[in-house]
C-alpha cells in the first residue's frame, strides 16, 4: 500500500479543496435539524409566522449550498481518482517494460494484465468512495454529535452505547472478510490464465477434441473461486443487516428516552424531533463509513499485488557507468557460457564458446529442446548468463546500456509478433524514420514484396492484432523485413525460416548475404539446407556443443549432425558429399 502511494502522489492542493467543500456540505446539512427544532418550539408554539418563514428560507439556502458544494466536491474527487488510476497504470506499464523475461515469467501474462486493469479499477473505486463518503461521513458524524449534544443532551447519551457496539461489530466482520480478498484475487488470476491459454490454444483443443477436458479444468478453478467468493460475500453480507438492526434499536432508544424527558417537561418536542434527525444522520454517516471500510479489503489486496510489481527490480540491470571502448565492430563472442532458466534444476546450455566476426554466418542446430533458442536470447540480454561471458564488439553485454546494446542487434524471435496497425508501422519498429523506399528495399530482401505489392493499400494495408490476417510464412518475412530496416551490426534469427518453402528460403538467404555487408549473422535453424553455406555450424546436444565446423567438416566429424543431414538430405547424398570432401 505504501509502495503505491509513494510511486503515485495525490495532489495536496486538490485534497485541501475537497476537504473544504465536504466540510461546508456536512455543516450545512447538520444545521437543518436545529432550525427545525426552533421552527417547532418557537415559531409554531408561539405562532410566529415571520420566524417560520425566515427559517424556511434559510433552510432552502442551506440545502442549495449543501447540494452545490457536494457536486463540486464530487467533481474534484473524480479528477483526483481518475488521474491517480491513470498514473498508476502508467507506472505499472513502465515498470513491466523494464522487466526481463524472467520477471514476466514469474508473474505471468494474465496476472500482469489483471493487475493493470481490474486491480487498478478496484483501487480507483475505493479511493473515489473514500474521498467522497470517507471524508463527508466523519464530518457529518462529528458535527452531528456536537449539535445533538447542544440541542438534545439527554437523548445523545444513547449514542455512547450504540456507536462503540456498531464499530466493534463492523470491524470484526470486515477483518473476517478481508482474509479471503487476497485468495480471491489469486483465483481470478488462475481463471484469467486458464481462459487465456484456452483462447490461444483453441485450434489445438478442437483438433484433439479436448473441449470437455478444458471445460472440466475450468469448472474446477471456477468452483474454487466461487467457494472463496461465497465465504467472503457471506461475511461481508452480514454487515448491513447488523448495522440496520443497530440503527433501528438506536432509534427506538432515542425515541423512548426522548419521550420520557418530554413527558416530565425537561425536553421540548422540537428538540426531540431534532434529536431524532441528528441520530439518524449520525447513524447514516456511520453506515456510509462502514460501506467505505467494507471496500478496503479488496482495495488493500489489489494494492498489495500492484506493490509486488512496482517493488520488483529487473534481474537485467542497465549499466550505469560509461561504456568501455569497442575493440572489434560487429563481432559476437561466447566465452564458456552456461545458462539456466530461473527455478530450473539444471542448466539448459553448458560451456559454449565461439566467435562470429563481421560478414560471417554462425548457425546453431540440434535436436528439439537442446537449447538453441536459449543461446541467441543471451545476445540481446533477454536473459543473463549463469557463468561465462557474452561479448558484442569486444565488450561484455553486461557493460552496455540496454538501449545501446539492442540498437546494435536486429532480432527476429521464434514466435513472430506483429502489432496492430499497418505494414509500414510494423516495419518502422526497425527504423522509426523509415520511408517508402526503405520499406520497399526491406521487403525485397525479406521476399515480402511478393504479397505486400498485391495488397490494395500496399504498405498501408492493415495488420490485425498479432498479424492474424497474414499466414505464418508472411509473418516470418515481415519480422525479417522489420529487422532488416534496422540495418544492425548483428542479425539474430531464431528459427526464422521454418515457415518458408525451400525456394523462398534460398532466395531470402541470398538477399541477406548480398545486402548485409559487414554485419554478423547468427541463426538458429532446423533445416540443414538453411545453414549449409554457413561459415560455422554449432551442433548442440542436451545444451552442450558436440561439434563446430562447416557443413562438410561436420559430416565427417560429428555423428549427430550427420544423422540430421541423412534424415533431411538422404543417406546417398550425404555419402556423396563426404566422398567428394
Amino acid at each position: 500500500m505504501l509502495t503505491v502511494f509513494s510511486r503515485v502522489k495525490l495532489s495536496a492542493k486538490q485534497i485541501i479543496m475537497l476537504l473544504i467543500f465536504m466540510l461546508v456540505s456536512s455543516t450545512t446539512q447538520m444545521l437543518l435539524p436545529t432550525m427545525i427544532s426552533k421552527m417547532i418550539d418557537v415559531g409554531v408554539a408561539e405562532n410566529n409566522e415571520g420566524l417560520i418563514f425566515g427559517l424556511a428560507i434559510a433552510m432552502i439556502v442551506l440545502s442549495v449550498v449543501a447540494c452545490l458544494t457536494n457536486i463540486i466536491g464530487t467533481n474534484i474527487s473524480a479528477k483526483i481518482t481518475t488521474k491517480f488510476s491513470a498514473d498508476l497504470r502508467k507506472e505499472i506499464f513502465d515498470t513491466v517494460q523494464t522487466f526481463s523475461a524472467s520477471e514476466i515469467d514469474k508473474f505471468g501474462t494474465a496476472s500482469l494484465i489483471t493487475r493493470n486493469t481490474t486491480d487498478v479499477t478496484t483501487i480507483q473505486t475505493f479511493l473515489s468512495m473514500a474521498l467522497r463518503l470517507g471524508l463527508l461521513a466523519p464530518m457529518m458524524a462529528v458535527v452531528g454529535l456536537v449539535l445533538a449534544s447542544a440541542t438534545a443532551g439527554p437523548t445523545s447519551s444513547v449514542l455512547a452505547v450504540a456507536i462503540p457496539v456498531l464499530l466493534i461489530v463492523s470491524t470484526g466482520l470486515i477483518v473476517g472478510a478481508s482474509r479471503y480478498s487476497v485468495k480471491l484475487r489469486r483465483k481470478i488470476d488462475d481463471i484469467n490464465q486458464l481462459f487465456l491459454e484456452t483462447l490461444e490454444g483453441v485450434r489445438v483443443i478442437r483438433a484433439f477434441n479436448k473441449q470437455e477436458t478444458e471445460i472440466d479444468r475450468f469448472a474446477v478453478v471456477n468452483d474454487e473461486t466461487r467457494n472463496i467468493s461465497r465465504k467472503s460475500v457471506a461475511i461481508s453480507g452480514m454487515l448491513f443487516p447488523v448495522v440496520q438492526m443497530l440503527f433501528g434499536l438506536t432509534t427506538v432508544g432515542v425515541m423512548g428516552v426522548g419521550s420520557y424527558f418530554v413527558i416530565i417537561g425537561q425536553m421540548e418536542v422540537g428538540a426531540l424531533v431534532a434529536s431524532t434527525q441528528y441520530i439518524n444522520l449520525i447513524l447514516l454517516a456511520i453506515i456510509l463509513m462502514t460501506y467505505v471500510v467494507s471496500l478496503f479489503p479488496d482495495a488493500y489486496a489489489c494494492m498489495k499485488r500492484i506493490g509486488e510489481v512496482l517493488d520488483t527490480e529487473s534481474s537485467i540491470k542497465d549499466y550505469e557507468k560509461d561504456e568501455p571502448e569497442k575493440t572489434c565492430k560487429g563481432t559476437v563472442e561466447f566465452r564458456n557460457v552456461t545458462f539456466a532458466y530461473p527455478g530450473a534444476d539444471e542448466p539448459v546450455i553448458k560451456g559454449i564458446s565461439f566467435v562470429s566476426r563481421p560478414g560471417e554466418t554462425t548457425a546453431i542446430i540440434g535436436r528439439t529442446g537442446c537449447g538453441k533458442s536459449s543461446v541467441v536470447k543471451l545476445i540481446p540480454r533477454l536473459y543473463d548468463t549463469l557463468f561465462g561471458d557474452v561479448l558484442v564488439d569486444g565488450v561484455n553485454v553486461k557493460k552496455y546500456k540496454l538501449d545501446h546494446l539492442r540498437d546494435l542487434i536486429g532480432y527476429v524471435p521464434q514466435k513472430n509478433v506483429l502489432f496492430t496497425g499497418d505494414i509500414a508501422s510494423n516495419l518502422n519498429f526497425g527504423d522509426e524514420n523509415g520511408k517508402e523506399e526503405d520499406w520497399k528495399e526491406a521487403c525485397r530482401i525479406a521476399c515480402a514484396d511478393e504479397f505486400v505489392d498485391k495488397k490494395d493499400g500496399t504498405y498501408h494495408s492493415p495488420i490485425s492484432q498479432g498479424g492474424t490476417n497474414l499466414s505464418g510464412g508472411q509473418r516470418q518475412r515481415m519480422a525479417i523485413a522489420r529487422a532488416v530496416m534496422k540495418k544492425p551490426e548483428v542479425y539474430v534469427f531464431d528459427d526464422s525460416f521454418s515457415a518458408l518453402d525451400m525456394k523462398t528460403d534460398k532466395q531470402l538467404r541470398q538477399n541477406l548475404k548480398e545486402s548485409m555487408g559487414e554485419a554478423t549473422l547468427i541463426l538458429v535453424a532446423q533445416r540443414v539446407n538453411t545453414i549449409i553455406d554457413a561459415t560455422r555450424i554449432i551442433v548442440l546436444d542436451k545444451g552442450e556443443p558436440v561439434g563446430i565446423g562447416t557443413h562438410k567438416e561436420l559430416l565427417k566429424s560429428c555423428q549427430l549432425y550427420r544423422e540430421i543431414a541423412e534424415i533431411q538430405l538422404g543417406k546417398e547424398e550425404v555419402a556423396n558429399e563426404i566422398a567428394s570432401a
